[in-house]
């Protein structure tokens, strides 16, 4: 097993490579926060209301789609992300939708944006599966407003199917993450006196055997979350009624949430550590 610092130092290494291969110029936060295929973002969106002077930390920002998102509809973001390659990308993409952003370099575990207010939102997307879940919390939750809400997405554990295309994509992934599992989940909630989870990608998840089957396109070497938001306009007419027939499904048969894709977090009311 790695220690922790040749754990860190590999994680960075491996987004700053990802960071210097994408044109942020090309990238539509609109589009990848409010296209049907991203349903996370869209929930997340709707939970959290009016973000106009809100305080909003993006945790694990990567490129910067979510943070230069929610700036364009006038929060205050800070952006702190392990790689700096990324963090750089984020900066550029704020530039380019013409927005202010804070960045702050460092893993969470272990470092803190110098702030001098708590913050209204904790935005973690996609990030609680790279991390040590406890020690991430330890650092975050103090700079929680006590009405404030931290809201989260990663991917769960349980599907095989999803566990088969994990392997496949081992090349565009890093080899410590650990998609959630019930524990991991608990870890997190436990820690709030509200939480609620929702869960997206049941039957959905046939997008992604279709661009494998059919389409043959390797999730070696393309990134397949990313792809069917970018060409949302092409998957709609089958994502849209596969999206109704999951939210009857998963209202009727809720324990089948554990065999989606993605779980997305709304906690409030942090409970800080004596």
């Amino acid at each position: 097993m790695k220690d922790s610092n040749q754990r860190l130092h590999d994680e960075e290494s491996f987004h700053d490579e990802w960071a210097s291969s994408v044109d942020v110029t090309k990238i539509d936060v609109r589009q990848m926060c409010e296209a049907c295929t991203a349903p996370e973002m869209r929930y997340i969106r709707r939970a959290l209301g009016d973000l106009k002077g809100k305080r909003v930390l993006d945790v694990g920002c990567g490129l910067g789609e979510a943070g230069v998102y929610f700036a364009t509809l006038g929060a205050q973001v800070t952006l702190t992300d392990l790689s700096a390659g990324m963090l750089r990308a984020a900066e550029r993409l704020a530039t380019h939708h013409d927005v202010c952003v804070l960045t702050h370099h460092g893993a969470i575990e272990t470092l803190m944006p110098p702030v001098d207010e708590l913050f209204d939102v904790i935005y973690v997307g996609n990030t609680f599966h790279h991390v040590d879940i406890p020690k991430t919390l330890d650092r975050l939750l103090p700079l929680l407003r006590p009405d404030g809400v931290l809201v989260s997405w990663d991917p769960v554990l349980y599907n095989p199917l999803i566990q088969i295309y994990r392997h496949l994509a081992n090349p565009v992934r890093t080899v410590d993450e650990h998609p959630l599992r019930v524990s991991d989940v608990r870890l997190i909630t436990d820690r709030f006196g509200q939480a609620d989870k929702t869960f997206f990608w049941l039957l959905t998840q046939s997008i992604f055997i279709g661009m494998f089957v059919l389409q043959w396109r390797h999730p070696g070497k393309e990134r397949y979350w990313k792809k069917v938001i970018e060409e949302a306009d092409r998957w709609g007419p089958i994502y849209r009624p596969l999206e109704f027939v999951d939210r009857i499904t998963l209202r009727c048969l809720p324990f089948l949430g554990w065999l989606c894709w993605n779980i997305v977090l709304i906690c409030r009311s942090p409970r800080l550590q004596k």
